[in-house]
């Protein structure tokens, strides 16, 4: 190349090099023959990440996603799911030995997953549900779903209810008017300890 080329190739090229430079400055540089080429990286743009919406309420209740079909509807069906919640009871509490201390196995219990357990209504406000004994399928924020050795599905409330259960002569009860939460909720909630509690 000529010289003329070689010159305007080299201006073309710091300029392109050095956009933020102006050429005064650019021709300064080259009369020094000292030339610092800048980098300038392009700014990346972040891809918005797209949330995957799941279903409503509404939606979950018009598929019938949580209704139990009524073949499926046996006691017998569940006596598994009873026994590994029996295992994972005694884990989560240590053994439930005899010198365990009550108030530390109970406050486990409060936030402990009762699905599988087996609980009987103790008192309530409406007789008829008092003696009702079944087989924990679902836990809602009001209601226990439980399945009867008559193999019969009860909804049964939390409110005005007191329930109890029993794991390897232990007995607990838990308190329907104190426990309107779901289970999600129940496991982060701090329950303060009272003397007496009624209906």
């Amino acid at each position: 190349q000529s010289s003329e080329e070689a010159k305007a190739f080299v201006n073309a090229f710091l300029k392109l090099s050095m956009p933020k430079k102006k050429e005064k400055a650019i021709q300064d540089m080259l009369t020094r023959k000292a030339v610092v080429l800048e980098h300038y990286a392009k700014k990346k743009t972040k891809q918005k990440r797209k949330k995957t919406k799941g279903f409503t309420a509404k939606q979950r209740r018009e598929m019938h996603l949580f209704e139990i079909e009524p073949k499926q509807q046996k006691y017998a069906i569940f006596l598994p799911l009873h026994q590994l919640w029996k295992q994972y009871i005694k884990d989560l509490c240590h053994g439930l030995r005899p010198e365990s201390q009550p108030y530390i196995v109970q406050g486990k219990l409060l936030k402990a997953d009762l699905h599988g357990a087996i609980i009987t209504v103790t008192k309530s406000k409406c007789p008829s549900y008092v003696g009702i004994t079944g087989i924990v399928l679902q836990e809602f924020k009001h209601v226990f779903k439980i399945i009867t050795k008559e193999d019969k599905l009860k909804v049964v409330p939390k409110f005005n209810n007191v329930f109890s259960f029993e794991i390897d002569g232990f007995i607990s009860y838990i308190y329907g008017n104190k426990f309107q939460l779901r289970a999600s909720e129940r496991s982060a909630k701090k329950f303060k300890f009272r003397g007496s509690i009624d209906l």
